[in-house]
């Protein structure tokens, strides 16, 4: 497994409400997708234009050649292509050993 982070910048506080509106129409592709493990948006309290979007992955491959060559990728990205601009990190990481006592879960 993989975990992707996108960090977003949002800077209209109007657009925020139009952007969780569309990710939550987005993660229904993401719960039909075998790639994806689970996936979480989380939203900045002392940064409210800030949002960062976790998404696990089976594999770096997966991800990139199965879900993209896939059929549910195309209306994902339709959801979420107006706030593709404002992403400021699209990265694929491990995990490593330093996880809590409770497993790591998210």
């Amino acid at each position: 497994m993989i975990v992707e982070y996108i960090r977003y910048r949002i800077a209209e506080s109007e657009r925020r409400v139009d952007f969780e509106k569309a990710y939550a129409a987005a993660a229904e592709r993401l719960d039909l997708a075998p790639q994806c493990l689970g996936y979480e948006l989380s939203h900045g309290i002392e940064e409210p234009d800030r949002y960062i979007l976790r998404i696990e992955w089976t594999s770096v491959e997966d991800h990139e050649q199965g879900f993209r060559g896939g059929p549910y990728f195309p209306p994902f990205l339709a959801a979420i292509r107006p706030y593709i601009g404002d992403i400021e990190e699209m990265k694929h990481y491990t995990r490593t050993s330093v996880v809590s006592a409770a497993g790591g879960a998210a």
